[in-house]
């Protein structure tokens, strides 16, 4: 891969952890995008914890590809859909039960990065660039993509009427999924045990391999088919750009998409109102670099793609408070969500991972 030169070094800062003050009242209804994965991820802690119920209304959980707004992909057509596990069936293992990633600590805060709003077209081309010559492995028939990854989140804990502000600590988190996307496995503290869980259903998710070498590479048919497809199902008071900007953000996480689709999903997110570029941002495992990023205006929440600052590889995405909104506990600075890729690859079985036999 070609290294692209190096972005202007900014002043460094680092990571910081603060408790913010409890909360005594609901946000309104749809203040958070997922309200679906928000009330999944607090029925799996009600579960671990014997407590009494949270409002989800409140609830603020790190983001989960499986677990959360499900993007499925039915035969022949691109569809986003915005229901949790929708056509995707979770067993096996038992759920919760394994080792706890319980949310006790402060939240998690960071220095916010400064935005050039005309940044953003050169460094999308630029990383473009850098995809279009990144060649990863085919993925066949009876394969899967493994992806290991590394993360954490804040969100508002409510018990016996009282709020407060916690974070999930740094955890792993690792995924199988199959060419077709119609099966695959989990395994991360708090939401499966040990051994992991099963996700497996008819509907597969388009990050799935074979429905991404479906998609168009020309950016613009691309961009169409996304804005298409989330304005079917996204939440109303999400922004159609700004869904649009999530939709491709999770075609680059939990998935393996060709070089050629990668390039053009980047160019695609330059043609989207409103992304900025940001001169420094951390992911999860406190790796500085650069970031394509855009705000949604209705929760003053800025959803962050990290990049290497020298060779531009995608490092991971976090979920960043920049605006304060008079109905929401978080402050400036507030980490709501972070993640760091640690491992791509592809394997010959479930639970198999890189350099082990299959």
């Amino acid at each position: 891969m070609n290294a692209s030169p190096s972005q202007p070094h900014p002043a460094e800062w680092t990571e910081s952890q603060g408790l913010l003050p409890s909360v005594e009242r609901d946000l309104p209804a749809g203040r958070h995008q997922f309200h679906k994965e928000q009330m999944m991820a607090q029925i799996h802690e009600d579960l671990r914890t014997d407590r009494t119920p949270a409002r989800p209304a409140l609830a603020r959980p790190r983001r989960n590809p499986f677990l959360r707004r499900a993007i499925l992909l039915p035969a022949g057509a691109f569809a986003l859909a915005g229901a949790v596990v929708a056509g995707v069936a979770l067993s096996g293992g038992n759920g919760g039960g394994g080792k706890s990633a319980v949310a006790t600590g402060p939240a998690l805060t960071t220095q916010v990065g400064a935005v050039d709003a005309k940044g953003a077209p050169q460094l999308l081309d630029r990383i473009s660039l850098v995809a279009a010559d990144t060649s990863g492995p085919a993925v066949h028939d009876g394969q899967f993509v493994y992806i290991a990854s590394k993360v954490a989140g804040t969100h508002v804990r409510t018990a016996d009427d009282k709020s407060t502000i916690v974070s999930r600590e740094l955890h792993d988190r690792r995924t199988w999924m199959s060419a077709d996307g119609k099966d695959g496995w989990l395994i991360e503290a708090g939401e499966t045990s040990e051994d992991g869980m099963t996700l497996a259903g008819n509907t597969p998710v388009s990050g799935a391999y074979d429905a991404l070498v479906r998609l168009p590479t020309d950016p613009d048919a691309l961009l169409r088919h996304i804005y298409r497809e989330s304005d079917a199902v996204r939440d109303p008071e999400v922004p159609r750009d700004q869904a649009a900007f999530v939709a491709i953000g999770d075609l680059l996480t939990e998935s393996y998409p060709p070089a050629a689709l990668s390039a053009a999903l980047y160019k695609a997110a330059a043609k989207i109102p409103g992304v900025v570029a940001v001169d420094d941002a951390v992911d999860a495992v406190g790796r500085h670099g650069v970031a394509i990023a855009r705000q949604n205006d209705t929760d003053g929440e800025r959803t962050e793609w990290i990049f290497d600052r020298k060779t531009l590889k995608f490092l991971g995405e976090r979920n960043v408070v920049v605006e304060k909104m008079a109905d929401s506990p978080f402050k400036v600075g507030t980490v709501l969500f972070t993640s760091a890729i640690t491992q791509r690859a592809v394997v010959d079985a479930i639970k198999q991972v890189p350099g082990q036999a299959g």
